[in-house]
């Protein structure tokens, strides 16, 4: 089973529709997605949800109003004012540090787990995803992302599936770096702007870091044709492969209103061409590197 990840160093690239449309030509597979604080692949996907998990991170103190005497220690020794005279707490302002649980003369303040959301194993006409949803303001993305990963594997695996194929955060933090890891190959997906080729730099070096055979797409390349050539320079100069460009195409708002991957609403469009022939290139990258690392450990 190989892991594929699409991300991008920023928001806006296109990655999702992509992502949607790899579900779409891709035979034998499972979906994961990754993007947990803001995830929109479900929107093209129309999973139905078959099994709901909560996750649970963080902690939140709470005040037992029959033990506490009153005594302000816990006013005190907060330094997020997250503990009003009246000895209200503020979940919003809580860092769960657990100071005035442990300073407590009357021990009325214990420690509780905090509910920041849900992951979920679905089914789609594509074959089961995963997905989750962050709550406002939750924390441990990273964690939630993780959760995800291995729900999507154990499917995988237990299945007999031959790709999972992952809708993976913008960025380069912490939901990144934990949707990378252990990955075979991720394609990031950039822009011909400034701050595109900015992110894809940044977001590179988290992927070389981590070891991942890596490729990139320039998304509505077309747009600005010297940044496009300023991109491929770059990754020409650093060794790193491209998977090819894609247009810009006004059927593929066409396609997100529509909720539907734009492979599928037009084979024709030329989008649509590019992002065929992308999936066949990392297929058969990824089908050859399996079978050279065979001949390795045969000779």
């Amino acid at each position: 089973m190989k892991q594929i990840i699409v991300i991008s160093g920023k928001g806006g690239t296109g990655k999702t529709i992509i992502t949607a449309s790899f579900a779409s030509l891709a035979k034998n597979k499972v979906m994961a997605d990754c993007d947990v604080d803001a995830a929109d692949l479900h929107l093209l996907l129309k999973p139905v949800v078959k099994e709901r998990n909560q996750f649970k991170s963080g902690q939140t103190a709470k005040i037992n109003k029959n033990l506490c005497s009153k005594c302000g220690e816990c006013v005190k020794a907060c330094h997020f004012d997250a503990i009003s005279k009246d000895f209200i707490i503020d979940f919003l302002s809580c860092e769960g540090c657990a100071v005035c649980s442990l300073i407590c003369p009357d021990k009325a303040i214990s420690m509780e787990d905090n509910l920041s959301g849900e992951w979920f194993i679905s089914e789609t006409k594509y074959g089961p995803m995963v997905h989750a949803k962050l709550g406002i303001a939750a924390e441990n993305s990273g964690k939630l992302v993780t959760m995800v990963r291995r729900a999507a594997k154990l499917i995988a695996e237990k299945e007999q599936k031959d790709y999972c194929i992952i809708d993976g955060p913008p960025g380069i933090g912490c939901p990144v770096i934990a949707s990378l890891v252990g990955v075979d190959f991720a394609l990031i997906v950039t822009e011909p702007t400034l701050s595109g080729i900015h992110d894809l730099k940044r977001v590179l070096s988290i992927a070389k870091q981590n070891k991942i055979k890596t490729s990139v797409c320039i998304n509505k390349y077309d747009l600005n044709l010297e940044n496009t050539q300023k991109i491929k320079d770059f990754c020409k100069k650093s060794k790193v492969d491209m998977a090819g460009d894609i247009p810009f195409d006004k059927e593929a708002v066409k396609s997100l209103i529509n909720a539907v991957p734009l492979v599928e609403y037009d084979e024709n469009r030329e989008a649509s061409i590019r992002i065929k022939e992308m999936w066949n290139k990392i297929k058969k990258t990824l089908w050859q590197d399996m079978e050279l690392k065979k001949e390795v450990v045969k000779n």
